[in-house]
């Protein structure tokens, strides 16, 4: 199949490649980030395809401490759920395609999805993750940061978690409650929705030896 595409693109202060591409469908997108398996994208809801930098190997290994202790929860769980990594994408209600550094999606919600939305074959599902995080590079900006994850939350995530290792700051969201602001936590817990889910956040704002 040949794709082509007319493209505008435009390079933001953090390094972000933003194309303004309103009028490509969803199996469009899917076939252009399939194509382009080397660079990290994202939709927002407005049909602008940001095409994110790649982020340093040390801040990578942080991703991973904060991924092993959710995945360490999820096995434990009496019915596990689905854990993923930065590289899932997801269809949100409101058309933009999101790629959290980490979700999880309880084992009834997944399962609630048609069988043919949830197949290997497709790229990204539509579902909001019941759980996200997003840890900020040094690059981003906070109020840009905070539109995401109230993008979340709008779309139906339950809980979500923007993590700036910079200033050793977790901002804690749920739907129809302020943000809750943690300064330096040692930890940081998931109750009441994800109950016993603890992370380590020292090992996540640890900085390199």
């Amino acid at each position: 199949m040949t794709l082509t595409i007319n493209l505008q693109a435009i390079v933001a202060a953090n390094g972000e490649v933003i194309i303004h591409a309103p009028h490509l469908s969803d199996a469009q997108f899917c076939e252009f980030s399939r194509r382009n398996p080397l660079l990290p994208m994202e939709r927002t809801k407005d049909g602008d395809i940001c095409v994110m930098p790649l982020i340093d190997t040390w801040v990578s290994s942080r991703y991973a401490e904060l991924s092993g202790d959710l995945g360490n929860w999820n096995h434990a769980l009496p019915t596990p759920g689905i854990g993923f990594g930065a590289t899932a994408g997801f269809i949100l209600s409101n058309g933009a395609v999101r790629s959290p550094d980490a979700a999880w999606i309880s084992a009834a919600n997944w399962n609630a999805l048609p069988a043919n939305l949830r197949s290997p074959t497709i790229p990204f599902s539509h579902i909001a993750p019941d759980f996200v995080v997003e840890i900020m590079s040094p690059s981003d900006r906070l109020p840009k940061a905070q539109e995401k994850m109230d993008e979340y939350i709008g779309c139906g995530v339950r809980l979500g978690w923007l993590i700036d290792r910079t200033n050793r700051t977790v901002y804690v969201y749920r739907p129809n409650v302020p943000v809750e602001t943690l300064d330096d936590p040692a930890s940081v817990a998931g109750d009441p929705e994800l109950p016993g889910l603890t992370v380590n956040m020292a090992r996540v704002f640890q900085d390199a030896p």
